[in-house]
């Protein structure tokens, strides 16, 4: 009896030995993006800049990973949630500014009126913005930008706008980190907006998130040193001033960039511009059915420069339709 158990255990044994690194040679890390050119391409770099026998090797401190947010990370239409966010803002503070009701952009976002919003530009966005996200403490605009993400939610998928994050780019993030990448936010929005939900979201912690930002001072308020925002703008964190984020907040150059529109060009133009191995990708929104299909001629996520010029300076080109398998985290 002895002797056959010693041979069954044996016989485990071998086949632990073997079936071990065959299942994790063949286990995918990235499960919601179809086989195909594009996933193989990314892969392909991640085995390239971690083979340390390679040519191409990356030491860890180098794996700078960078991704714009809107578009990229979760959804941007109808349009940027951060602009949902403010325009519900304008509409909570509306009796404390009577004069808002006949004030562009303020009176179009009180009516509802996307189109005259819309035509009001950069410009009128930031005047919202800066109207009703100053006059407060970073902890307690923190404290309501929390309390909207929790109630606020997309009309058209019925869903908060944490839950409309791209399922395929959250795996691919840990896939990164799980191969000695560390990940960056570098998002046009506000960098107060987005590092409120950047960890428990996308497990980038608020410090290695770079953004578009406001003025804010230092003050004495009740006895006690604060510091309070001001309606001003200090930074923004879009087209070529991404490149200038990013040497200001991480101190040195990515060796991969994700984006999905012409805010992102710069980023992807100056990371792939580097010496040794680069990737520039960009998430292309080819998919009406499951989410939305646009690109030249959106007024949120603009995608065409940065089209046309993938081909030429080797961008990958994510065709969400045909690449992802899933777009959004199955619904709890």
């Amino acid at each position: 009896m002895n002797q056959i158990l010693r041979t069954i255990a044996a016989a485990v044994a071998a086949v632990t030995l073997l079936s071990g690194p065959m299942c994790a040679e063949t286990s995918d890390p990235l499960p919601s993006w179809n086989d195909g050119p594009t996933k193989e391409a990314i892969v392909a770099f991640v085995n390239k800049v971690t083979d340390e026998n390679g040519s191409d090797f990356v030491a860890p401190e180098d794996r700078i990973a960078t991704f714009d947010n809107d578009g990229t990370l979760w959804i941007e239409q109808p349009m940027y949630v951060q602009l949902a966010f403010a325009l519900d803002r304008v509409k909570t503070l509306a009796p404390e500014h009577p004069d808002w009701k006949d004030k562009q952009p303020f009176k179009a976002a009180i009516e509802g009126d996307m189109k005259t919003l819309a035509a009001s530009g950069e410009k009128g966005v930031a005047e919202l913005i800066m109207a009703t996200h100053a006059g407060m403490t970073p902890d307690a605009f923190q404290k309501i930008v929390g309390d909207w993400l929790a109630t606020a939610k997309d009309k058209r998928f019925d869903r908060g706008y944490t839950k409309l994050v791209y399922q395929p780019m959250l795996e691919l993030l840990s896939y990164l980190r799980d191969n000695g990448f560390t990940t960056y936010i570098v998002s046009g929005g506000g960098i107060e907006f987005v590092r409120n939900f950047s960890e428990p979201v996308y497990g980038i912690p608020p410090a290695q998130v770079v953004g578009s930002s406001i003025k804010t001072k230092y003050e004495i308020m009740d006895g006690e040193p604060a510091l309070i925002r001001l309606p001003e703008m200090n930074f923004i964190d879009d087209k070529d001033g991404k490149p200038v984020g990013i040497n200001q907040h991480i101190g040195q150059r990515p060796i991969a960039a994700f984006g999905n529109s012409d805010g992102d060009f710069q980023m992807l133009e100056w990371t792939t511009a580097g010496e040794g191995p680069r990737l520039g990708v960009i998430v292309h929104h080819t998919d009406a059915e499951r989410e939305y299909a646009y690109d030249r001629d959106s007024t949120f996520g603009h995608l065409d420069k940065a089209l046309d010029a993938a081909v030429e300076n080797g961008w990958i080109v994510v065709d969400m339709k045909n690449d992802w398998k899933q777009v959004f985290p199955s619904a709890e």
